[in-house]
């Protein structure tokens, strides 16, 4: 009874006080209609907040909050047939988002934006923390060195905030709020973070001089950008009446997943997960963020731990000295010293120690520092193991010169014998090499365990797969 009365005394302020609320663009106050008695009703955005906090499903929650118009535009309409076509499509995406999804309307809710934009990985990555393209964008939310960098990512060798879920979130939500402030229009806003703010101003003023519109429909964007547009707002329709379009988007449950948790120094991620007691690979799919075997030795110093685990890894991360939080120490390399004579020192392997130092061939020089393993740590070479044997998918969001997208799906085949041995030589880049055998950029990359940071280094040996299981996902409209 106190809980009903509370509910009505908020919902009776929140319509009073909004009662002269002016309507303006999405941000405004949105009004949902509901039925009462055959007559409509209009109900307050904040009191549609308040009820879809009490959904039992994610999806249904953001359902609840919907209210975005979906224009009747040639594109929009295309895009939304081709999801209905390939319904397996966003069912695989909502396995994907199910441990990120509640954090990230979380933080939408909690900025007042509209909720349709949460789904936006969808389109940048389909919710992938290590999708890359070939414009050196990375992460869910796709962004570049610079923007990334402008927005307060923090990138380094140890550690990339673009694929850090919950700080590139946080980033991207700035971004957009940045973008919508200076255009007042949430179309503009989405055009501008995918091309650019330059490139929506020369459009819109292209359009003032000849006296034309400047709706965004009526722009002159780059084909990328007049397609990503539209692909948001068709998934938008799509989701909000899946049920009707025949979309199984599978339930995840509106409670948090997942705890950020500061744990305030550098910590090897092996060391984490056994007091998480989960697996490490587990551990590295809910922080990709890292690059290496620990986390970086500067701030941030963030874990993404399951919700359900979080409580006693903070009990046992209290009890565990700061000198037990790592496995390895620094080794500064001496004349004569060579990779084999420093392993047998040490009591290591020299494919540890490669491993550990991003090593190709054997040449090392003295004066440099190599990271090296404890005698007694398993850990890190369990973690080693647990990244190179990965069969994460990672999509590639290619840019087309047509009225087409292509989402490809690449898996890493580590765990298969390479077909062909390619010996990195002088002059050779990863394109000249793709092209000569007839595979992708990101193939390489992904068959080779790389990075879309990594550089070629003359000797390295990169591998090539028969790789007859990738399908890519065609949008031919």
């Amino acid at each position: 009874m106190k809980s009903t009365i509370i509910f009505i005394a908020v919902s009776v302020m929140l319509l009073t006080g909004c009662q002269t609320a002016p309507l303006s663009d999405v941000q405004a106050t949105q009004l949902v209609n509901n039925k009462v008695n055959s007559k409509s009703i209009n109900v307050p955005r904040a009191l549609v907040r308040l009820q879809s906090k009490q959904a039992d499903d994610v999806w249904e929650r953001i359902r609840m909050q919907m209210n975005m118009p979906i224009p009747d535009e040639f594109l929009v309409n295309k895009y939304r047939d081709w999801f209905i076509q390939h319904p397996e499509h966003l069912e695989k995406i909502s396995q994907r988002a199910r441990p990120f999804l509640y954090l990230i309307v979380e933080e939408f809710e909690h900025r007042d934006l509209p909720i349709e934009i949460a789904l936006l990985p969808i389109v940048e990555s389909s919710f992938n923390p290590l999708a890359y393209s070939k414009a050196d964008a990375s992460g869910l939310w796709q962004f570049t060195l610079p923007m990334a960098s402008h927005f307060g990512l923090n990138m380094n060798w140890w550690y990339d905030g673009r694929k850090d879920v919950p700080a590139a979130t946080s980033a991207a939500l700035d971004m957009l709020e940045y973008l919508y402030q200076k255009t007042n229009n949430w179309l503009y806003a989405l055009a501008a973070y995918n091309a650019g703010e330059g490139q929506l101003n020369q459009a819109i003023k292209y359009n003032q001089e000849r006296g034309l519109s400047t709706d965004f429909w009526a722009l002159n964007l780059p084909t990328e950008t007049k397609q990503y547009v539209p692909q948001l707002l068709a998934i938008a329709d799509v989701i909000k009446n899946a049920q009707a379009y025949g979309i199984n988007l599978k339930p995840i449950p509106n409670i948090p997943c997942i705890e950020v948790i500061d744990v305030g120094s550098q910590i090897d991620l092996a060391v984490a997960a056994k007091l998480a007691k989960i697996p490490v690979t587990r551990l590295q799919k809910l922080n990709p963020g890292f690059n290496r075997w620990t986390t970086s030795p500067q701030e941030p110093h963030q874990l993404v731990i399951p919700v359900s685990k979080a409580h006693k890894f903070k009990l046992a991360l209290a009890n565990t000295d700061v000198n037990e939080r790592i496995k390895w120490y620094k080794y500064q390399i001496q004349h004569g010293d060579n990779i084999t004579v420093i392993a047998q020192r040490h009591q290591t392997n020299v494919d540890k120690i490669k491993a550990m130092n991003n090593i190709d061939g054997d040449k090392i020089t003295a004066g440099q520092f190599l990271y090296m393993p404890h005698t007694a740590s398993k850990e890190i070479l369990d973690v080693e193991f647990a990244g190179s044997q990965s069969t994460a998918k990672k999509i590639i969001r290619k840019k087309t010169e047509n009225t087409s997208v292509q989402p490809q799906l690449i898996t890493a085949a580590s765990s298969v014998t390479p077909q062909a041995l390619h010996t990195v030589q002088y002059g050779d880049t990863l394109w000249s090499i793709a092209r000569s055998y007839k595979v992708s950029v990101e193939q390489i990359i992904s068959w080779n365990n790389m990075t879309d940071r990594d550089k070629l280094t003359v000797g390295k040996i990169l591998k090539f797969y028969q790789n007859e299981q990738n399908k890519s996902l065609q949008m031919r409209l």
